[in-house]
């Protein structure tokens, strides 16, 4: 089913619902129009319905769901097209990357038969040749030997199983490509060479690209126009610069300020509530729960996507209000999270640290120290051992170690069963994964009630419960949460959870790994903000292990940086980003996104009126 399309991506109406008796709009009338070279970015906190309209755009919907409106990409209708004309136009019009390159690849494959096989659309068409294969494989900057075509994916790093699935999205010359957050648990060096790579592709082969992501940073470093979605609505749309430095909708404005920048140290504001899931929406602006600015026909009346300017639109009663709102200066910059300058006496010390696993040695002849109170951020590379040495510290690191450890000004033993019980409570780890770390069959109060009875044997279940309720509160999780399963919680109440049970036990020192590499940013800056009222109001001390230097630059005070075991640089946060002395730290900073045109416009958080 052909049609005449100016635009190469003409989105009209398109509506994704969910059939029966109660059904409801998992996403609702989304129009969109690209031309050939533009990068849309699409983004909002998880259940926003970005991957839902994103899908959409190949005619895909899950079983239980319909899809009408009208989506066409080169002047080919895709929505209103049957199935066999679908499946012709996947892979040779419209193609997707996913998020988890795993999912697109074939495990028994190698990579060059999979490459040749790439669905052209047509059974009758023939796949690719050797030399379109040879040309995209150098555009995303992988060999073409044959050495490495008969590779399967087992074989590849994430990095380079990325860019072959994007090679494979690229094979049939499609005009719109959709990639579903494809750089997200990828190290900031692997991502910025995706990125470069996704930026190259759209340039030299005539085509477009929607690109989902909740990183404001990094569709800031890609994308040339930004659509944020909110509980299946598209509220406010923009050119990216515009949008970053201006944003016309509260929503907008709280993602921008929750979004860490590398460039200048900055308190994180996270977004108060949970996202309204479209099932629940109501008869008015689904952010009204969450608005500072909301009045009552906010709650009653649903505005519309308005144009406020060329190219501008914004689904907002307040929109005038919100874009002359006084400049104001951040009341929270470094306000939770002020970097400490003065040298503490140190609470950890580790010295000289080999770490081997069978042959092979994962840290080599590493120092660093703690102070009391301190922040240290552990970064680097995948590979680099930053886990290694937090298990190392841990005592739950079960190879060859060899080294000094002191804690507390007491030599400790590198293995858990060796430590005295004291260091066991005082020593806590949290998890990069809540979901993996917490029992699923143990209600929130049976999880935090487990370290209570280790460490205070003498309380009785009276006690623990209030203990717990108290928990719950320092972690912003109301009471009857202790009643649920990890299951019914979402990311963020699930890392909350994992942070209340390290808590549970007293901690001087809390090693956090990764811990919010996969949430959302709102939800990140809720994180830190809570740690950091926990870092003030009990002087914990943190190992904080990141590839994220935006973080370290809002929350560290000190910084080690590893590269293949090795200590390259440490130092003072500030004085290391703002002027690295190693090859290694300048090459992280330069393949950081970075996002600071909040701070250059003067936009701080929002006040009440």
């Amino acid at each position: 089913m052909l049609t005449h399309c100016d635009d190469l991506l003409s989105v009209d109406s398109l509506t994704v619902r969910v059939v029966g008796p109660s059904g409801y709009d998992l996403v609702r009338d989304v129009d969109l129009n690209l031309a050939s070279g533009d990068v849309f970015g699409l983004v909002g906190e998880s259940g926003s319905g970005k991957t839902t309209l994103a899908l959409a755009l190949l005619g895909f919907a899950r079983p239980g769901t319909a899809i009408s409106g009208s989506v066409r990409v080169g002047g080919t209708e895709i929505i209103a097209a049957n199935e066999a004309e679908r499946r012709r136009a996947r892979g040779r019009i419209v193609s997707y990357v996913p998020q988890d390159p795993a999912t697109a690849l074939n495990p028994a494959l190698r990579i060059g038969a999979q490459l040749e096989e790439a669905p052209a659309g047509d059974r009758e068409r023939r796949g690719p040749d050797r030399s379109r294969i040879e040309e995209l494989l150098s555009k995303v900057r992988l060999p073409t030997s044959r050495e490495f075509l008969r590779r399967y994916p087992h074989q590849l790093s994430g990095g380079q199983l990325q860019r072959v699935s994007i090679a494979m999205a690229m094979v049939n010359r499609p005009r719109l490509i959709v990639f579903d957050e494809p750089t997200t648990g990828l190290d900031v060096t692997t991502q910025g060479h995706v990125l470069d790579t996704i930026r190259d592709l759209i340039g030299s082969e005539d085509t477009a690209a929607v690109y989902v992501t909740h990183d404001l940073a990094v569709i800031g470093s890609i994308a040339n126009r930004i659509g944020v979605m909110y509980s299946g609505l598209m509220v406010e749309e923009a050119p990216q610069e515009v949008l970053l430095s201006r944003p016309a909708h509260p929503y907008s404005r709280r993602l921008v300020l929750a979004t860490p920048s590398v460039s200048q140290r900055a308190g994180l504001v996270g977004i108060p509530g949970v996202a309204l899931p479209p099932k629940d929406r109501g008869p008015g602006c689904p952010f009204t729960a969450r608005c500072d600015h909301a009045e009552p026909r906010c709650g009653e009346e649903l505005p519309t996507l308005t144009s406020i300017a060329p190219d501008h639109r914004a689904r907002c009663h307040r929109t005038a209000y919100v874009q002359t709102q006084a400049r104001v200066n951040s009341g929270s910059d470094g306000a939770m999270w002020q970097e400490r300058t003065q040298a503490a006496a140190p609470v950890l010390v580790v010295a000289g640290l080999h770490a081997s696993y069978g042959e092979h040695k994962v840290l080599h002849g590493v120092d660093l120290s703690i102070g009391e109170g301190e922040c240290l951020a552990l970064v680097g590379e995948s590979g680099s051992g930053k886990t290694t040495l937090a298990r190392c510290v841990s005592g739950i690191y079960s190879a060859e170690i060899e080294g000094y450890l002191e804690f507390g000004k007491h030599r400790l033993e590198w293995s858990v069963r060796d430590r005295p019980k004291t260091a066991l409570r005082e020593i806590q780890y949290i998890f990069q994964n809540p979901h993996a770390s917490l029992n699923p069959r143990h209600t929130v109060g049976q999880i935090l009630a487990q370290p209570l009875r280790n460490f205070e044997a003498d309380s009785g279940p009276a006690s623990r419960r209030a203990s717990v309720r108290q928990l719950l509160k320092r972690v912003a999780l109301r009471p009857e949460y202790e009643d649920r399963y990890p299951g019914q919680l979402s990311g963020g109440e699930r890392q909350r959870v994992a942070i209340a049970r390290a808590l549970a036990a007293r901690p001087r020192l809390l090693v956090c790994d990764e811990i919010t590499s996969s949430l959302d940013v709102s939800i990140q800056a809720s994180i830190l903000e809570l740690l950091g009222r926990l870092r003030d109001d009990t002087n914990l001390s943190m190992l904080f292990i990141t590839h994220h230097l935006g973080l370290v630059r809002a929350i560290a005070d000190k910084i080690v940086l590893l590269k293949d075991g090795h200590v390259v640089e440490r130092g003072a946060a500030g004085a290391i980003l703002d002027e690295p002395a190693d090859p290694y730290t300048v090459e992280l900073l330069a393949n950081t996104p970075v996002i600071n045109q909040r701070r250059a416009a003067g936009h701080g958080p929002e006040e009440r009126e």
